[in-house]
């Protein structure tokens, strides 16, 4: 389960790169109920998201030149250098090199060996989301890989990651469970899913994707397509797990949204 309570290796960040931030701020306000707090110039213009005055997230604006539109999640380091060198021992690559961000953290931008980008999160003044598995907050995130016992080595020697194969109900193969080092099942907070699995993931290439916690999935996804987003992947139901579809924010952003089982 993922918790606010976070240890080396644990989800806890996420952020959107956009090419329009005022558009997107209107979009994420008016679907999940956040509020924007915009940065200054000493961030850049990096702003945060906030949830009942909790931070859910950050945003930034990016140009089609920068990098195309999309949520990044990043997972905590204590030492986010040491980490670097891993990803690098463990065959991926280090586009943004581990930098400090004034006095609230060191960050860096890695992708891992299939070319899926995650960041490193070391916190300071900022641990990291003020809340999660809420209505409206970041709950799971899934790997999409081309080849999943890979991904899980690299993500083991990089975090120390324990994985857990978890049957699909009614047969049909095994769901990859991830968690952090020695915290047990309690500590899950994500998967591993082959890439063409489904295929508007496989079209979008290895990546990450966030899931936000909401109260109806098909009011959700009804809502961002009336927002001006796209409706990716319809409203699916899963025993023991809830009702979940994939979507894409107006600029082309991905992620998911969830209505959990209880």
């Amino acid at each position: 389960m993922l918790t606010t309570r976070f240890v080396d290796g644990a989800l806890n960040w996420m952020d959107l790169g956009t090419p329009d931030l005022e558009g997107a701020t209107a979009f994420y306000t008016a679907l999940l109920g956040w509020d924007y707090e915009a940065g200054g110039p000493e961030t850049g213009g990096y702003g945060m998201f906030l949830l009942d005055g909790k931070t859910v997230g950050g945003a930034m604006t990016v140009t089609e030149e920068q990098a195309k539109p999309s949520w990044s999640v990043y997972f905590r380091s204590a030492d986010v250098a040491a980490t670097a060198q891993a990803v690098r021992d463990a065959g991926g690559a280090v586009p943004f090199e581990p930098m400090d961000v004034l006095e609230y953290g060191r960050m860096g931008g890695f992708t891992d060996r299939a070319g899926a980008y995650f960041g490193v999160w070391q916190p300071k003044r900022n641990p990291g989301l003020g809340v999660v598995n809420e209505q409206g907050s970041l709950c799971w995130a899934e790997l999409y890989t081309p080849d999943v016992p890979a991904a899980a080595a690299f993500y083991d020697a990089v975090f120390g990651w324990d994985t857990i194969q978890t049957p699909y109900p009614g047969g049909g193969g095994a769901y990859t469970v991830i968690r952090t080092a020695d915290g047990g099942e309690e500590t899950s907070f994500g998967g591993l899913v082959p890439l063409d699995a489904v295929p508007v993931r496989a079209a979008a290439g290895p990546h990450w994707l966030p899931y936000i916690e909401v109260e109806d999935c098909d009011a959700a996804a009804a809502a961002v397509e009336r927002l001006g987003g796209k409706l990716t992947l319809e409203p699916t139901e899963m025993e023991g797990v809830g009702t979940f579809a994939d979507v894409e924010d107006p600029y082309g952003a991905a992620f998911a949204v969830i209505r959990s089982v209880q």
